[in-house]
């Protein structure tokens, strides 16, 4: 039976983090898997339970970080070495950004026969300084040259991958995108949404949810900004719904204060409501009416993916991946990134047009129920993995 040594940065709350679970528990019997992780933010919510929901297990390298530390990362790739002469394995398949440079030149150094990184999103632009991006780009194309394989995640990535960013060659490129249990969103609707609603004092208002860490790439700052003049603008009754946590949450609590949002954890009648990490994001989406996004660069979100699956219309800055994900105009309605009006004219439309919203709704599960499935995940790294072998 082939081996394969899996390394992620971190098993935080994401689809990274299911995605590697589903490959290491579904590609058995065919494929024996050791998962590797790092640490985890501290302002993350831990996937834990995602892992043993599935029954696998997964060995820590606590010096893999996120932030760059020269002596944290030395350590880190030593002890992916050990692992890697511990293991022996076959294949070495590293997910994100940090993993993916560490693991990448350890499997390297011990001359692992197949190398397959996946690229889940990238840091060529929104993250860092132009001289930090080029020192980045220098890297990811020296270990790409080093690869047997690049996985990109959509078609949009590998053209950015291959084309704008000469990352890495075309032929070496398959795409594959994220695979996911999308069931669950269709199950128990009408339960979830009641337990949901009572729990957050809500009534008839329509909810407006996004989902995500609290960080300044996820942009919430436009978020309450255009919901401030959506309340300026419509009759209905309206609450916004942010789910997830993060070091931004007092920043987003100011701000509201600022637009004289009144806000607090659902305890009691607010505009805005902060309900923190939530693991049963099923629950979450039945009970929310409509999902935004503001990031200023996406790979392939999740919550977006998830919002369809639970047919619930969509409003997001139209960046990175977003158009792989959604269907422009008929499951989302998108705009340009830092446009706070352009983003209330669309969440509006949503929320005065009950049968606009419904037909929307309608055509998310259809769009996503085999694209994003995990058995197709499985199914096409499967193969991937046969010819690299072969």
């Amino acid at each position: 039976m082939p081996k394969v040594l899996r390394i992620i940065n971190r098993l935080n709350i994401g689809g990274p983090t299911y995605n590697v679970a589903y490959l290491t528990r579904y590609l058995q019997p065919d494929y024996e898997t050791l998962l590797v992780a790092g640490t985890k933010l501290d302002d993350e919510e831990s996937s834990d339970y995602i892992l043993e929901k599935l029954g696998i297990g997964s060995r820590q390298v606590s010096e893999m970080k996120r932030e760059i530390n020269l002596s944290s990362d030395w350590r880190a790739y030593n002890e992916l070495k050990k692992i890697i002469r511990e293991f022996k394995p076959d294949i070495v398949h590293t997910h994100a950004a940090k993993s993916g440079t560490l693991g990448r030149l350890a499997a390297i150094h011990c001359k692992v026969p197949v190398i397959v990184h996946t690229f889940h999103g990238h840091v060529f632009h929104s993250y860092f300084s132009p001289l930090m991006t080029k020192i980045f780009l220098a890297i990811e194309r020296y270990l790409a040259s080093k690869c047997s394989a690049i996985v990109a995640i959509s078609d949009l990535q590998k053209k950015e991958l291959c084309y704008d960013f000469k990352v890495c060659s075309p032929d070496k490129t398959v795409v594959i995108p994220l695979g996911f249990d999308l069931d669950r969103f269709t199950e128990d609707i009408i339960e979830k949404r009641k337990a949901f609603r009572e729990k957050y004092l809500l009534d008839d208002e329509i909810a407006i949810g996004i989902i995500g860490r609290f960080a300044p790439i996820k942009n919430h700052d436009l978020f309450l900004k255009a919901f401030k003049k959506l309340t300026q603008q419509t009759i209905k009754k309206v609450v916004a719904v942010l789910v997830g946590d993060g070091d931004d949450r007092t920043k987003l609590e100011n701000l509201c204060s600022e637009l004289g949002l009144t806000y607090g954890n659902g305890k009691k009648k607010t505009q805005v409501i902060f309900t923190s990490w939530i693991k049963e994001i099923d629950v979450a989406l039945a009970g929310i009416d409509i999902v935004a996004m503001t990031s200023l660069n996406e790979g392939t979100p999740v919550s977006l993916i998830e919002a369809q699956a639970a047919g619930k219309p969509i409003v997001s800055t139209n960046v990175g991946g977003i158009e792989n994900v959604v269907l422009p105009n008929e499951t989302a309605f998108l705009s340009e990134s830092g446009d706070a009006d352009a983003f209330a004219k669309n969440m509006l439309q949503l929320v005065d047009d009950n049968d606009l919203r419904k037909k929307i709704s309608e055509k998310g599960w259809a769009h996503v129920k085999e694209k994003f499935h995990y058995l197709r995940l499985v199914s096409d790294m499967k193969e991937l993995y046969k010819r690299l072998l072969h």
